[in-house]
């Protein structure tokens, strides 16, 4: 089983930073989405796709998966980068 641990990001339709503390696991897809004929809805069989997991810190994603035998590959979150300026600057 292959997964990726990732850290939550911000919500971006809103100012809070709510859950993004949290690492996620998630299983990638092993077999593709194909569309049923009947409804056009698009699904496969692969029942590990649905299952996502959170922790407090990326070691104990880690740990988890160590324990139970899943390859995991970590994606860091990419520094946070404040653009700094003044209130005046916005009638300049």
């Amino acid at each position: 089983m292959a997964a990726r641990i990732y850290q939550r990001p911000k919500n971006a339709m809103q100012s809070g930073k709510a859950l993004t503390d949290q690492w996620i696991l998630e299983f990638e897809q092993t077999e593709a989405r194909v569309p049923d004929p009947l409804m056009g809805w698009t699904g496969s069989g692969d029942t590990q796709a649905q299952v996502v997991l959170k922790f407090a810190t990326c070691a104990e994603a880690q740990d988890y998966a160590a324990r139970h035998g899943i390859t995991a590959r970590i994606h860091a979150t990419p520094p946070k980068r404040l653009k700094l300026q003044a209130y005046a600057d916005n009638f300049r």
